[in-house]
């Protein structure tokens, strides 16, 4: 699923595990880790966790080297001995984009290590950390911004231009989802749903009437690219975050997915991220090189794309596993799943042009 727009800051110290040996173990890990894979010193106060995901944990941490100095530094890991059924392409695909994304001109953090089994932190990998703004509500109203923000949307389309252009003859399996898989998945997430939603229903119906067919364009799609996935900086786009998602199919799905209403942050009129337009976003695609992508296929995957994160939201409102607790993110998340269902009435009206 990616980042929630709402941060956790947890220092060391804190009830950050179920025992302080557990913290114990991390410490010490993470101590060797940046010893002997990173070549310095790892300054524990420093360590911080950034955000309370459903499948991985996000680290701050600095790294002190005669070399070097200081370096901030990011961990992301699936903690051991948890099991995860649905995490996305998993961390060392997730990490071999990035460096690939970067080689290709695209902003993503610089990947300093992949983690391996004798690391005893579990599955992840340490980055680089960029400097920037990645709450999206800041990104669309602090007055830093002001000056970057009429030119975000047109960055953005260049951007996904990069994305869509990445060079896979070589890249680890990834998986292929085309329209009609994702809404078969979607149809069957409803289908086990403790409740139906009637306007689900219909988007499902919309959706299969209106069945997008494998033209033979494909490409790298990244997934959950929206504000708040993306580092922002008074320059622009520094860094796109959050590649868990990313798998082939249909380009369009990543031009209409930073344009849904739950992405926009109260900022309506401004359908890409809040911040700009579509003719903005689309500039910066096609002056990138790939083609303007039709109004329709652009609805249907607005439509594809809304309904999915309303099914995310009704799985967050529910225990993850059975008699464990709902913790109030997942319960911040789920009560948005009404918010997607008048979302997807006005794009199913042709209320919300593009």
């Amino acid at each position: 699923m990616g980042r929630v727009e709402q941060t956790q800051d947890v220092r060391l110290g804190s009830n950050v595990s179920s025992s302080s040996g557990d913290v114990d173990d991390f410490v010490k890990h993470m101590r060797i880790l940046v010893r002997e894979k990173l070549g310095g010193q790892l300054d524990e106060a420093s360590l911080e966790r950034l955000t309370g995901g459903a499948s991985q944990e996000t680290w701050a941490f600095e790294m002190h080297s005669p070399s070097q100095g200081n370096t901030k530094l990011i961990l992301r890991r699936m903690p051991t001995g948890l099991a995860f059924a649905d995490v996305g392409i998993g961390p060392e695909r997730e990490a071999w984009l990035m460096q690939r994304a970067g080689a290709a001109g695209v902003p993503a953090p610089p990947v300093i290590h992949v983690l391996e089994p004798g690391d005893q932190l579990g599955r992840g990998f340490v980055s680089g950390r960029i400097d920037g703004e990645a709450l999206a509500v800041r990104i669309n109203r602090d007055e830093q911004f002001a000056a970057i923000r009429p030119h975000l949307a047109q960055q953005c389309g260049a951007v996904l231009a990069g994305i869509h252009s990445i060079d896979l003859s070589d890249a680890p399996e990834l998986p292929y989802r085309p329209a009609a898989t994702q809404l078969h998945d979607l149809r069957e997430l409803h289908c086990n749903a403790p409740v139906r939603s009637p306007i689900f229903e219909l988007a499902l119906r919309w959706l299969t009437e209106n069945l997008r067919q494998d033209d033979g364009v494909r490409g790298l799609v990244h997934g959950d690219f929206r504000n708040g996935n993306l580092i922002i900086g008074p320059d622009g786009v520094r860094a796109v975050l959050d590649w868990e998602l990313a798998h082939i199919g249909d380009p369009v799905e990543d031009i209409a997915y930073i344009s849904l209403n739950s992405w926009r942050f109260g900022n309506i009129d401004k359908p890409i991220g809040g911040f700009g337009t579509f003719q903005q976003l689309l500039d910066g695609y096609v002056a990138a090189g790939r083609p303007r992508p039709s109004d329709a296929a652009i609805k249907y995957w607005q439509i594809m794309g809304s309904l999915r994160w309303g099914l995310i939201c009704w799985e967050m409102a529910r225990p993850p596993e059975p008699n464990a607790p709902v913790t109030v993110e997942r319960a911040m998340i789920g009560r948005r799943a009404s918010e997607v269902e008048l979302d997807l009435l006005d794009l199913l009206a042709g209320e919300d042009r593009i």
